[in-house]
């Protein structure tokens, strides 16, 4: 019997690792909005303002009930 000739094996092509995802440029923070009186909250359109909202102070919530500059 003929010898039995067997071609080289080639190694695998390297594989690149997986992508390592940029993280984004953070995003500049809103200014605070704040409000020094009821008045100023009113003529910025902003009135009444409820907790949670930019720009509630419980210092402009005069009777406590989560909204402030109501009237």
């Amino acid at each position: 019997m003929p010898p039995v000739v067997t071609s080289p094996v080639a190694a695998p092509a390297p594989v690149a690792p997986p992508a390592v995802p940029v993280p984004a440029a953070p995003v500049p923070a809103a200014p605070a909005v704040t409000y020094k009186s009821c008045a100023e909250a009113k003529a910025a359109g902003a009135a009444p303002l409820r907790r949670g909202d930019p720009g509630y102070s419980s210092r402009l919530d005069r009777d406590g009930d989560g909204i402030a500059c109501e009237r």
